[in-house]
């Protein structure tokens, strides 16, 4: 490509990429709060509960308040330092503790676990703040 060819091409590639960006970076969240939950069934080997959690689950992503969220189960890495023990896991990402403290209380989350909450026997949350983005 010649000089003129890319001063001209340049305005449509600056544009085409400002159209693939995922997030606009004035509309990211400073320290994003990350909250990562991992459930063990009360029957880990029940194919019906853990689709049953897992469907719950989806419930939850209508939350308002909730950035980004992921269901996921056990990668078949094996390492010493992994845990495949648990047989879901959710990941969240809210704006700020104060969206992720509104999720905690918002009627939806109240219920799941209200109506889901014997499909555990045991959960383990992480929740972390976020010292930077990329």
């Amino acid at each position: 490509m010649n000089r003129r060819d890319f001063i001209q091409q340049a305005p449509q590639t600056v544009a085409a990429a400002t159209l693939i960006s995922p997030v606009a970076p004035e509309s990211a969240p400073a320290k994003p709060f990350v909250h990562h939950v991992y459930f063990w069934l009360a029957n880990p080997d029940s194919e019906t509960d853990r689709k049953q959690l897992l469907a719950a689950l989806e419930t939850l992503k209508t939350v308002p308040v909730i950035r980004q969220a992921y269901i996921g189960t056990p990668a078949s890495t094996n390492r010493d330092v992994i845990d495949r023990s648990y047989q879901v896991s959710w990941l969240l990402f809210f704006d700020s503790l104060a969206d992720e403290e509104i999720y905690q209380k918002h009627p939806i989350h109240l219920e799941f676990v209200k109506k889901h909450s014997h499909l555990w026997k045991k959960v383990v949350v992480y929740d972390s703040v976020s010292l930077s983005t990329k």
